[in-house]
Order: C-alpha cells, then sequence, then structure tokens
C-alpha cells in the first residue's frame, strides 16, 4: 500500500552498511551535448567517500557509457543498430570508467571496474564467483563500478536496464539499501511536470497495489534505457531479497547520508521527517528469498514452460511448499535440458479470457522431450513410460521458487 509520512519499521540498524548506489545517465551525462556533469560526479564521489568514512560499503552501478562514448566520437545521437551501439559503449566505458578513477584517485581511493552479463550469472560457479569478487572488494576497502557490458550483451540475454541490474547486484552482496538516483526527487502519483496536483509517494510496500494508484508511464531519456518503470521493478526484485530500496535525487548525492543518517533517529519523529530529503522508500520484505533460490529466480535465463493443473498449483503456492510431480503437469512449452530454469504456469479465466498465470520458476529433473511423455504420470510409472528413473518429481521443491502465495 502506499503511505504518507510513515516511518519505516523495518530499516537497518547495523552500524556498518552495505550501500548500492545506481547512477543513471542523466545524473551523469547531458543529454544534448553528451559532456560529463561533472559537478554532479563529484557530488557523488564526495558522498560516497563520506559513507565509507562512517564504516559503510558501497558499489556503485553507472550508466553513460554510451553516453560518454557519444560524446568522444563526436556523435548526435544513439545509434539505432545493435553493433553500433555496441561500439559506442566500448569507447564510452574505457572514458567512464577514466572518470571515476580520476575522481576517486583525488582522494586516493582506490575503484575496480565489474562488467556483467546475464549470461555470467547463469551458471551457478560464476555467480558465486562474481559473489565472491565483489565481497573481497569490499573488505579491501575499493568501491567497485558496477556496468553491464554493453559490448557483448545481446537483447535476450541483456539485464535490460541498470536499474535491474543494480537491483540483481544488491541482492547478490546482500545489501541493506539500494539507492537509485534519479531525475526526480521521488515517485509520484502522476508526472509532476504536467501534473499539479501530482502527490509525492513516501512509502510502499506494496509494490502492486502501487501500481493500480500511481502513473508510471514516462520512459527513460534519449541517452538511457529505464524510466519510472523499471525503478518498479528493480524495487521489486531489491526487496524481494531483503534490500531497502530508495528513489532520490541524483544531483543531490548527499541525500543518501541524511536518508541513512534518519533512519538511525529513532526519537523526536517531528524532527526527523523534518530533516528528512524528499524521497521514496520501497520496503524490504521481511522473509527474503534464500540466495539459491534468488539465483535461480533472478540469476537464470528461463529456457521454458511447463502448464500445471489447479490441484499442482496449489501444493506448488501453499504453505507446505510441494515438489512438482509429473502428474500434475499437462503441458510442455519450449526446449529444454535438466537443470535448466523453466517458468510454472497454471491457467486461469480472467474477464472471460484464459490466461497463463505465472506462479514459479525451478530447475527441472528432466528434460522437456521427457517431461512431455510423462506429463499426468504418477511417480511409479515413470519407469514404465522412460525405461529409467533419475527423480520421483520434475521439479523438486529446493529448486522451485513460488511467485504467488496462492493459486
Amino acid at each position: 500500500m502506499i503511505h504518507k509520512n510513515q516511518q519505516n519499521n523495518h530499516r537497518p540498524n547495523k552500524t556498518s552498511l552495505t550501500i548500492v548506489v545506481k547512477v543513471g545517465t542523466t545524473s551523469i551525462c547531458d543529454e544534448e551535448t553528451h559532456f560529463p556533469l561533472l559537478s554532479n560526479l563529484s557530488l557523488l564521489v564526495e558522498s560516497v567517500l563520506k559513507l565509507k568514512q562512517n564504516g559503510h560499503r558501497v558499489v556503485i552501478v553507472t550508466s553513460a557509457a554510451v553516453g560518454t562514448g557519444l560524446r568522444r566520437l563526436n556523435m548526435a545521437e544513439k545509434p539505432s543498430k545493435l553493433a553500433a551501439r555496441q561500439a559506442v559503449a566500448a569507447v564510452g566505458q574505457g572514458r567512464l570508467m577514466a572518470l571515476y578513477d580520476d575522481l576517486f584517485g583525488q582522494f586516493h581511493q582506490p575503484v575496480a571496474q565489474l562488467l556483467l552479463t546475464k549470461n555470467d550469472l547463469a551458471d551457478r560457479s560464476q555467480y558465486l564467483n562474481a559473489v565472491s569478487c565483489l565481497e573481497e572488494l569490499l573488505d579491501m576497502s575499493v568501491v567497485p563500478i558496477v556496468n553491464e557490458n554493453d559490448t557483448i550483451s545481446t537483447q535476450g540475454i541483456r539485464f535490460g536496464d541498470n536499474d535491474t541490474l543494480s537491483a540483481i547486484t544488491a541482492g547478490m552482496i546482500k545489501a541493506d539499501y539500494l539507492f537509485l538516483l534519479t531525475d526526480v526527487d521521488c515517485l509520484y502519483t502522476d508526472n509532476p511536470r504536467t501534473n499539479p496536483d501530482a502527490k509525492p509517494v513516501d512509502i510502499c510496500d506494496d509494490i502492486s497495489a502501487l501500481r493500480s494508484k500511481v502513473s508510471i508511464s514516462t520512459s527513460g531519456s534519449s541517452l538511457g534505457t529505464g524510466g519510472m518503470e523499471t525503478k518498479l521493478v528493480a524495487a521489486d526484485l531489491a526487496t524481494a531479497a531483503g534490500v531497502t530500496t530508495i528513489i532520490t535525487h541524483g544531483a543531490k548525492p548527499f541525500n543518501m547520508l541524511k536518508i541513512i543518517q534518519g533512519d538511525a533517529i529513532t526519537d523526536n519523529a517531528d524532527q526527523k521527517k523534518h530533516d528528512i530529503p524528499l524521497n521514496t522508500r520501497f520496503v524490504a520484505k521481511n522473509n527474503p528469498l534464500l540466495d539459491h533460490k534468488w539465483w535461480i529466480l533472478h540469476g537464470l535465463h528461463t529456457a521454458g514452460v511447463i502448464v500445471v493443473d489447479d490441484g499442482a498449483a496449489r501444493a506448488v503456492t501453499s504453505t507446505l511448499r510441494s515438489s512438482l510431480f509429473a502428474a500434475g503437469i499437462v503441458e510442455v512449452k519450449g526446449s529444454f535440458v535438466a537443470q535448466q530454469a523453466v517458468q510454472i504456469v497454471v491457467r486461469k479465466t480472467i474477464n472471460g479470457k484464459l490466461t497463463d498465470m505465472v506462479i514459479g520458476k525451478g530447475l527441472v529433473n528432466y528434460t522437456s522431450i521427457e517431461i512431455s511423455r510423462i506429463k499426468r504420470c504418477k511417480s511409479h510409472e515413470i519407469a514404465d513410460v522412460l525405461g529409467y528413473v533419475d527423480a520421483e518429481c520434475v521439479i523438486n521443491r529446493d529448486n522451485l521458487v513460488r511467485v504467488v502465495n496462492d493459486a
């Protein structure tokens, strides 16, 4: 639900916090000239250094490789051809890191570059290696600077935008805060530039309810890829991992310190409310997904779809969280092998239309061809159909993540 002037009862209260800061293109790069906004970048660097002086660990997820590349190549606008955009990003990424290194270097603060793709996280060992690398850098007091590897990512395997990448990064390192720095102070019920009656949203603990009450139709800038919709997607991902997510203004990065300091205050609520700058807070879930299931849900490519009946849907999504058995499967879509991730859907009639409702995602024990043969079979019949039994269930409960609470 959307709340006004309400304090968050689930704030992190540790002395040393892990903080992910996502910086949007419009906070780094002028939309028309493509020149870097050095004042904003300098304030960001000073803010991060202050956070570190306060004992916190900080990761930056940055955009603007394409914008920086356009300036370097003296190009007026972002190319439409994928290969051309990748080439521009390759030019810009080095310049962008040089900017960060120069600014942080003025304070003798080491930084590290991490370029990730979705494929990097699809393999469990590579995912764990990425987590270990980030943790090691933070333990060394380095500021990791993360970006998507645009030079090799294709449309089908991209994170899509750096809002999503920042949420994935926050989940990987079990961050306490994710700050989404953008070109507005907070989320509004409508576009405040065109609607004077638009109201700020202070705090949200139900993103599904929020979507029906606010306008998020505005897209990203001509240089960026995101908009307010991608911020909500990121908030949904991050809060599911137990990360408090904040939307605040990218030109005022010192607001991050005020927000964190405000959360540490437990008395004098009126003074606290007065001191905290305008922002939108998304409350972290009390029961975050475990690392293995987080990886399945957000790190793995979805290779196919399994359609289940109502009984199987209830069993999978109930509090008992049963494994998925062949008897409850009615259809298999796509071609996949064992140990790949698939969506689990149930067909529901909504407004007179038959709709596939996603209820979960999991790692299968059989190939799509095998599942097509054993669907509707009981476990003891699998050997008769296939001639062998690899597992009694199609998806084990430990490798299954439910997406809805009930079906």
